[in-house]
């Protein structure tokens, strides 16, 4: 999966589409990720002698192919590429603008 955690990612289909948020969980197996303020579910807890029923909201999993990352450098919607660096590991890399979707390796690279 192209995708990590705390990606901020665009929905681009169903009742969500348009929306922004940050990856909260990733369900690698099922392909599918945790978006937060994005699909909304309701459930409800029926009562028991000790409580009372109430309703829970939570944020349920959606198809990971339903978003597309946005890119912190042009601020788009984009695809995902890879570039290798001379150390021989790949790096996530915007497909419009061509700059890295890492923020740590942006850091670092600012840095020296």
């Amino acid at each position: 999966m192209k995708l990590k955690l705390k990606d901020q990612v665009q929905v681009t289909t169903g009742k969500d589409k348009g929306k922004k948020g940050a990856i909260t969980k990733i369900l690698q197996k099922q392909n599918k990720i945790v978006v937060e303020k994005v699909n909304i579910r309701t459930k409800h807890i029926k009562k028991t002698t000790e409580k009372a029923g109430s309703r829970i909201q939570f944020e349920a999993p959606i198809d990971a192919s339903n978003v597309m990352i946005l890119c912190p450098n042009c601020n788009k919607p984009s695809r995902v590429g890879y570039k290798k660096l001379e150390t021989g590991k790949k790096e996530r890399i915007c497909k419009k603008c061509k700059e890295t979707l890492d923020t740590t390796r942006q850091r670092s690279g600012r840095a020296t």
